[in-house]
């Protein structure tokens, strides 16, 4: 039951300004501003940066012979039940994945207008792919880029049609482990170099599976240790000292600082003539040897002080 339903004579209300209070009220009757009276219950306070602020209080009553029509509150409708997607089934390979793979990769050779003989091999969730013909190196790629993108897109079509996940293996001219013996030596190479100089390296790009080669070829390492930095496929493998600082966005810190150099005693001109003046860092001990007291130093070194 309302407030106006409870006192069928007024209702008051309260907001942060008259206005905003009358509003409210006459919106809950329904009635117009003519058709009332207003009486200001409370004025309100803005108070003081924030303290003490008050809202302002009105009583609002219809006058004689107006028909109150309230305004009844629309029903929040219900939020639809969120529809559950079935998850979607895979469609089971017709061939086998060893054919899809093989299809797959025949018709992105046909493309290229390359002669590629594709050979497939599944043992248990591994599947291993061989590549052979001419003009291979095209297909390797740089860095074997071009290979690595064949190996991941040969890797979803098979397991789009596969319940278990298999790990696809791309190859040609057994590049993946000549690729992985140059690895090692660059690293044990890199390795010494680093350990030598006490200066960190930092490698080209590589992808996720060539950087774990360097991080474990040097993991039992005594002399270096290594890190990643950057983002893929831009990520690079860091080799450093063992011991070296964390990699910071201004590089690492120079062991040995410079040190400062001391300034000389500053000068003042006094008149025509220049008086030196001797700060804290003077220590006459230094001199204790040759003078007794600053004042004998001063007296000793009187002519190179001053100036004509």
């Amino acid at each position: 039951m309302s407030e106006f339903q409870k006192n069928k004579q007024s209702i008051e209300k309260s907001a942060k300004s008259k206005a905003d209070a009358v509003e409210a009220a006459l919106k809950e009757l329904g009635l117009s501003r003519d058709k009332v009276d207003v009486e200001v219950l409370d004025e309100g306070s803005k108070g003081f940066l924030g303290l003490g602020a008050r809202d302002a209080r009105v009583r609002v009553t219809p006058k004689d012979g107006v028909e109150v029509k309230p305004v009844v509150k629309a029903e929040k409708k219900q939020a639809k039940p969120a529809v559950k997607r079935e998850p979607r089934v895979k469609k089971p390979s017709e061939n086998g994945v060893e054919a899809d793979a093989k299809k797959f990769l025949s018709d992105i050779f046909s493309a290229m207008n390359l002669d590629v003989q594709v050979d497939v091999s599944l043992e248990g969730e591994n599947m291993t792919v061989n590549l052979s013909g001419d003009n291979m190196g095209i297909v390797i790629g740089k860095r074997g880029d071009t290979l690595d993108s064949l190996q991941y897109l040969t890797s979803l079509v098979v397991n789009q049609r596969s319940d278990d996940y298999i790990k696809v293996s791309i190859d040609t001219e057994n590049y993946r482990e000549k690729r992985t013996e140059a690895l090692l030596a660059l690293s044990a190479r890199l390795a010494e170099k680093v350990a030598r100089t006490g200066r960190k390296f930092t490698l080209e790009p590589m992808n996720p599976y060539e950087r774990r080669i360097i991080h474990s070829s040097l993991q039992d390492s005594e002399t270096v240790t290594t890190y990643s930095v950057g983002n893929d496929p831009y990520r690079k493998v860091v080799i450093a000292p063992k011991g070296a600082k964390p990699y910071k966005k201004d590089g690492y810190k120079k062991r040995n600082k410079p040190q400062k150099q001391v300034k000389p005693p500053a000068a003042e001109k006094t008149g025509e003539s220049y008086t030196t003046t001797y700060k804290a860092d003077f220590k006459p001990q230094q001199h204790k040897a040759e003078y007794k007291n600053f004042e004998d130093y001063l007296a000793a070194h009187s002519d190179e002080m001053s100036e004509e």
